[in-house]
């Protein structure tokens, strides 16, 4: 049995780009950065950001487009797929290894921020950024009273 599947959840790196194709088509291109942090051997906290290049299609390239921007979170499911083509000046091969998004969803919106485009959301209205509870597996045994759910 074979599996192609990647999960991520992350924040975008810069505005979504959006193109027609030929075809009609719409593409959007954009980046996500993940960060991982974890407690080395000599106890001092380590930290690794991770870029992912992610490509999506047609009504989910729009929604991309339309409503994230740069630093907004988003979760993507896709598969991995690696691209060919000849470099025009070198003449080299070169390749790309991106997510092709098949599901999405966006992320907390910050605390206080407004709707794309300048849109302002009253302090009554806007909802809170929700504070994600972590668990140190280096501390040891995990006790299920630790678990968020």
């Amino acid at each position: 049995m074979n599996l192609n599947k990647a999960f991520i959840i992350g924040r975008l790196t810069a505005d979504p780009l959006l193109k027609t194709i030929p075809s009609g088509q719409n593409v959007c291109s954009f980046s996500l950065a993940t960060n991982r942090t974890w407690t080395g051997k000599d106890g001092t906290k380590q930290e690794e950001s991770q870029f992912h290049n992610c490509v999506a299609w047609g009504k989910t390239a729009e929604l991309i487009t339309q409503y994230m921007k740069k630093g907004s979170e988003l979760f993507v499911e896709g598969r991995i797929q690696t691209r060919s083509w000849d470099d025009k000046t070198t003449g080299s091969k070169r390749y790309a290894t991106e997510i092709v998004v098949e599901n999405m969803q966006f992320g907390a919106r910050p605390q206080g921020g407004g709707q794309r485009g300048g849109g302002k959301v009253s302090e009554q209205s806007a909802p809170k950024e929700e504070e994600i509870p972590t668990i140190d597996l280096d501390a040891g045994e995990v006790k299920t009273e630790d678990l968020p759910f």
